[in-house]
């Protein structure tokens, strides 16, 4: 009976064991963005903890925020995980190249994270000295999202010094220098953006950037022949047919809207808008409503990376 016994011994080890794989495979698993950042280490921590495998620890971190990106429908709103996960990948192994950029085109979702952003692109430039894009997606981050356009010229202006940028750097830089920004250095940059990115999710909405670009000049059109009303009659229009009928008329037609909807007058300010937008172009909104409608700057994402960075806090001993 003993030997029986013992016989038995191994073969319910390894039943045990395959039904213990078996349930844990069938547990769900939580998401990386969901453990929150508490579960990433602090950058110095993890380069003192590397003790000489630097580029494998960065790879491994690395392909954690990856993950991210691609399991989320709207990576931005983990960027405060994203934001300490590229951290850490460039602080272990700082010679890295893609991730500072990774980090400048997902880290999006607040100031804060932009601003994270652009410390990580300020970084890279001790370690990749000849990188104009770098300098570029600086540049980028202070006039698109930041408005600080003067700080945006002076990186335009090195990046367009460095062998293999674009020959228009030094004018975009040189119109941001005289305040003569604008529409025609947000479409050169979108369009720098959509040719240096690979997500199609970030080109979708550049391009859609860019449709804004385009409906805002069609719109000045507008505005201008708005004036020429004005000056020729007194007074401002009743509705915007009265530009293009009747004996008043101060031109043929107005110019097609770019998604087939109509011009209109704005109920809220009396500007002249696209009713698929609502609103007017602007390269930089700082009132939540608006920057969560044209680029995705998520309230609740705001609220997330709150609750994360005070968990990260509390349990910041630990990690």
């Amino acid at each position: 009976m003993k030997r029986r016994r013992v016989a038995l011994a191994p073969i319910l080890l390894v039943c045990a064991a395959l039904g213990a794989t078996t349930l844990h495979a069938r547990v769900p698993q939580p998401k990386r963005a969901e453990l929150g950042s508490s579960f990433v280490p602090r950058p110095q921590v993890a380069r003192l903890t590397a003790a000489g495998f630097h580029t494998a620890m960065a790879d491994f971190y690395w392909l954690q925020a990856v993950q991210i990106v691609g399991s989320a429908l709207r990576p931005q709103d983990h960027g405060s995980i994203l934001g300490r996960y590229v951290d850490v990948v460039t602080t272990v192994d700082p010679w890295v190249g893609h991730p500072y950029r990774f980090g400048a085109v997902w880290l999006t979702n607040s100031r804060e994270d932009v601003e994270l952003a652009n410390e990580l692109l300020l970084r890279s430039f001790e370690y990749h000295p000849n990188e104009w894009r770098n300098r570029f997606y600086l540049g980028f981050n202070l006039f698109y999202y930041l408005d600080e356009p003067e700080q945006a010229a002076h990186w335009l202006a090195e990046a367009a010094t460095m062998e293999g940028s674009p020959p228009y750097l030094g004018a975009l830089s040189a119109r941001l220098r005289v305040g003569k920004g604008g529409l025609v250095v947000a479409e050169r940059m979108l369009r720098e953006m959509v040719a240096n990115t690979d997500d199609p999710r970030r080109i979708a909405k550049y391009e859609q950037a860019l449709d804004e670009v385009e409906t805002e000049k069609r719109a000045r059109r507008i505005d201008k022949a708005r004036e020429e009303y004005k000056r020729r009659h007194g007074r401002d229009i009743e509705r915007l047919e009265d530009l293009y009928r009747g004996p008043r008329a101060v031109v043929r037609r107005l110019p097609p809207e770019l998604h087939d909807f109509e011009w209109v007058l704005s109920e809220d300010s009396g500007e002249i808008v696209s009713s698929y937008y609502g609103h007017r172009y602007r390269p930089t909104v700082h009132d939540r409503e608006t920057r969560e409608h044209i680029y995705g700057w998520s309230i609740e994402g705001e609220r997330e990376k709150t609750q994360e960075g005070q968990g990260a806090e509390r349990e910041g001993s630990g990690s």
